[in-house]
C-alpha cells in the first residue's frame, strides 16, 4: 500500500511540474481554430456584418491576427457592394474592418503589417483598423 502511495504522489509530482515549466515557457495564449470553418478565425460584430465572400487570402491575414494577438478579431464590416468608392476592396469582398478586443490598435497594426498576402492597411480614428487583399499602401484616417 506504501508503495502504491508513494508511485502515486510521484507521478503528481511530475504532472505538476510539467504543467509548471510549460505556463512559464508559454508566452501568448493560443487561438484555437476549427478546422472546416470558414470564419473560425474571428468572429463578426452583428448578423448583418457580410463575410461569407472572403477569400482564403482575406480569411489568411485574419487567421494570421488571430494566431499573432492571441485574440479573434470582430469584423465590424466587410462586404459592401454598394461601397462608394469604385475601387474600394470592401466591394470586392477583399477587405475587412476590424477590432480585436482586449488588443491594441498598435498590436493589430503590428500584426496585420507582418501578414503573408496583405494589402491595404488603414487606421481609423475610432480604434478601427482596415486590412485588405489590395495593393500595398498604409494611412490613417480621423
Amino acid at each position: 500500500m506504501h508503495t502504491i502511495l508513494s508511485l502515486a504522489l510521484a507521478g503528481l509530482f511530475a504532472v505538476s511540474c510539467c504543467l509548471n515549466a510549460n505556463a512559464q515557457t508559454a508566452k501568448k495564449p493560443s487561438v484555437r481554430l476549427l478546422k472546416n470553418s470558414v470564419n473560425s478565425a474571428y468572429t463578426v460584430q452583428t448578423v448583418s456584418v457580410r463575410v461569407g465572400c472572403f477569400p482564403p487570402r482575406l480569411r489568411g491575414i485574419l487567421a494570421h491576427i488571430a494566431a499573432k494577438t492571441g485574440r479573434r478579431p470582430m469584423v465590424t464590416s466587410g462586404f459592401r457592394p454598394h461601397s462608394g468608392r469604385s475601387h474600394s476592396q470592401h466591394r470586392h469582398c477583399n477587405a475587412a474592418d476590424i477590432r480585436v478586443p482586449g488588443v491594441s490598435e498598435r498590436v493589430v497594426i503590428a500584426a496585420a503589417q507582418s501578414a503573408p498576402g496583405i494589402g491595404g492597411i488603414g487606421r481609423y480614428c475610432n480604434g478601427i483598423v482596415h486590412v485588405d487583399t489590395g495593393p500595398k499602401r498604409r494611412w490613417t484616417y480621423c
